[in-house]
């Protein structure tokens, strides 16, 4: 079991301390009055306790700090993550108390990055544990069956000081539709590989931009943390402005 610094589990430690505090000092100080730290600790617990729920086993926030994920969810978009979906953990640490679901193929998910485990990130599910994955000319393979790409258009694919010509595709995967973006003028090439149990191979829908599997191998089912599933905002930092058709919506 590996111990994480984490704002998850500063909650934990925030909650358990606070209600030490309060339980303690109600019952052991006397005096009519009570000390500034009880009385911080009675009226913080209950709101630091409830901050704690729903970021631990319901849902948490996260913002993306970068295009690897476009088209789909732009630079600056404000998610929400399901964090009980795939089962429920002790807050900061890998350590599951209830097995409610496993990641399906063509969910986006957030995870503790296998190289970095002090870095989030959020990548699509691609090839499931038992697959084999393979990337020929911008195309991806699941078991020997290249997936179809539709083509819809040229689009920019704009960040700040940059400004890139793509081609949008809609992708299938088992039978799930999503869009993605590819630079004609850039072709990525990966042998197959199998998925190990308990593992998952992940691509960012930007495919010619994206640090994914491909580059650094397979995501532990332990280290992921939940599935996108809401985009409650979007700041556009090239504009300065808000990004109103991504506002409120579901992720695909």
């Amino acid at each position: 079991m590996k111990l994480y610094s984490d704002f998850g589990f500063l909650l934990l430690i925030a909650v358990l301390l606070t209600g030490f505090i309060w339980l303690v000092g109600k019952k052991v100080i006397k005096s009519e009055k009570e000390p500034w730290i009880v009385e911080f600790s009675r009226l913080a617990f209950p709101m630091i306790l409830i901050v704690f729920i729903i970021r631990s086993f319901i849902a948490e926030p996260f913002r993306i700090p970068s295009g690897s994920m476009k088209p789909t969810l732009e630079t600056g978009d404000f998610i929400l993550v399901n964090k009980y979906e795939y089962g429920l953990k002790i807050p900061g640490f890998n350590y599951k108390i209830l097995e409610i679901g496993k990641p399906k193929r063509g969910d986006i998910i957030v995870f503790r990055y296998p190289q970095s485990p002090d870095m989030n990130l959020i990548k699509r599910v691609v090839g499931m544990p038992g697959d084999k994955v393979a990337y020929k000319n911008n195309v991806l393979y699941l078991n020997g069956q290249a997936q179809s790409q539709d083509f819809k258009g040229k689009e920019i694919d704009a960040e700040p000081g940059v400004s890139i010509m793509v081609n949008r595709y809609i992708e299938q995967l088992d039978g799930k539709t999503h869009a993605i973006y590819l630079r004609p003028t850039e072709q990525i090439e990966m042998e197959e590989r199998i998925v190990p149990e308990g593992e998952y191979f992940v691509a960012g829908d930007n495919r010619n931009n994206s640090h994914d599997s491909r580059y650094w191998g397979f995501v532990p089912e332990e280290t992921i943390k939940g599935r996108a599933f809401f985009i409650w905002m979007s700041w556009n930092g090239i504009q300065k402005d808000i990004r109103w058709h991504h506002v409120w919506s579901k992720i695909n």
